[in-house]
Formats: structure tokens, sequence, C-alpha cells
């Protein structure tokens, strides 16, 4: 996208915790709903009913721990640092634990986005998908 709009190149490091959040948190919705549309010809209230529970902060939160244990330093470091960010608000059905864990994979995406780290990004993406809510959900039967 930043390429079809021709947008210049962006520092990363630069970006608050909190506005890389907000940033990866619409890059990750429409890598979900990209999936899901990918996945075939679906009504749109299954489609929001699905997206809506893929990017909660109760999913977020399990991808993050599928994740930890497969992120660099510096990957680590920027998840951290949107975890500790304060926020004015808080997910309403969400643990405090759960949004910011939440708020640092959102940090993440953000990050890895705006560093231009696409690959990087749709990759950990799939795994903490794969591995942790996909798996979650086949051994609860869903």
């Amino acid at each position: 996208m930043k390429e079809a709009f021709r947008l210049p190149a962006v520092e990363a490091e630069g970006y608050s915790p909190l506005a890389l959040a907000y940033i990866g948190d619409g890059v990750y919705e429409l890598i979900i709903r990209t999936i899901l549309v990918d996945q075939g010809n679906t009504k749109a209230g299954k489609l929001h009913k699905r997206a809506s529970t893929l990017v909660k902060a109760s999913a977020q939160s399990a991808m993050m721990e599928v994740l930890k244990p497969v992120l660099t330093d510096q990957e680590m470091a920027v998840y951290k640092r949107g975890r500790n960010a304060k926020s004015p608000t808080m997910a309403k059905n969400a643990t405090v634990a759960d949004y910011r864990r939440a708020t640092g994979f959102e940090a993440l995406v953000g990050w890895l986005y705006l560093d231009g780290q696409y690959k990087r990004m749709i990759d950990l993406v799939k795994i903490g998908l794969k591995e942790g809510i996909f798996k979650k959900e086949k051994e609860c039967g869903k």
C-alpha cells in the first residue's frame, strides 16, 4: 500500500508505542480480513463475526505467547515497549494482561509494517494463527 500511494519511507523507531499499536491494529485487521475473504465467498455477518474473534485482544494475546520464542531481540524490544505503554483506554472484554500483550503485538505489527518487513510480518501472523488461535480452536472442536 505504501508503494501504491507513493508514501515516503519512515523511521519506525521514531513512533511512540501507542502510535505503532494504532498502525498495527489496522494492518493486522486487514491481514485477517484478507485471509478470511480468500477462504471463499461468505455472508458479511459471518465474515465480521470470524474477523472479530481473530482480532480481539485475547486472540492477539494468545498469538504473542506462541510468537515470543521466535522473535528477534529487536522485535521483542518493540513488543515490550508496546506492552508497557500506558493507554488511556482498555478493551471491554479483555483482562488487563491480555490487553497489554495485545497492544504489544499490535505495536510489533505496526513497527514491522513501517519498517518494510512485510514478509516477516506475514510469517509471524501465520505462525501465531496456525500454532496459536487455530490450534486452540481445533482442540476445542470449533
